[in-house]
């Protein structure tokens, strides 16, 4: 090969480099569910145990969430700066509603399905704040409001309602930066952890829910 061809393709896989670089700086894998893990993922406990477990659905790997009476959660703590990924995508699905619920208030704050965002408040616990994306049971699509145990720390969006299907997958995108802002009235820059839960304590019921990867974005 010529010693000006040997430029040229050097120059070509150093271009390569960058641009593959640059579109993995993009994705930043949180639950990566379809290659059948679950690192770094711990359990949080309210009250009794909602089980989880990767499943095959359909030919993938997903996590399967199945409650009944119980609520815990698992957790991620991963601290991501929403100045380069701000936008967390995953998808979701449940296999049945829950029923009446007044999900405002503490005996009806139960969802077949949540993802949430967490800012830390660290030693002062107290200033610890979440949003919660949410599968609603009677609440409309785009309803927000602040959660029945946690007050104004806590935000809950319904993203998801019994105007949806049961047993069908729903992708989502949310700029959590924008999202953040709307809800507290600041600028957060950074998130500490990311959270999903299928819970059923307070109403006593029971809920199968179906999460796929969750991962941030720069769009």
């Amino acid at each position: 090969m010529r010693i000006a061809g040997k430029i040229s393709v050097f120059y070509i896989l150093v271009f390569l480099s960058v641009v593959r670089a640059d579109a993995a700086d993009e994705k930043l894998m949180i639950g990566s569910f379809s290659s059948g893990l679950m690192d770094h993922w711990e359990p949080g406990k309210f009250k009794s145990q909602t089980k989880y477990q990767i499943v095959d659905l359909a030919g993938i790997r997903v996590l399967k969430a199945e409650s009944a009476d119980s609520a815990s959660g698992l957790v991620k703590e991963q601290r991501i700066d929403l100045q380069k990924t701000p936008v967390m995508n995953w998808r979701w699905r449940i296999e049945n509603r829950l029923g009446n619920l007044d999900e405002q208030s503490k005996p009806g704050d139960d969802y077949a399905a949540r993802v949430y965002v967490v800012i830390s408040g660290g030693l002062a616990f107290w200033r610890t704040r979440a949003i919660n994306y949410v599968w609603a049971s009677t609440s409309p699509k785009g309803k927000i409001w602040p959660n029945a145990f946690a007050g104004d720390h806590a935000m809950m969006i319904a993203l998801r309602s019994s105007s949806d299907q049961t047993g069908t997958w729903y992708t989502e995108k949310r700029n959590i930066l924008v999202d953040l802002k709307q809800q507290f009235g600041e600028d957060i820059h950074y998130i500490d952890a990311v959270a999903i839960m299928t819970d059923t304590d307070n109403a006593h019921g029971k809920a199968t829910a179906y999460y796929g990867d969750i991962y941030f974005s720069k769009n």
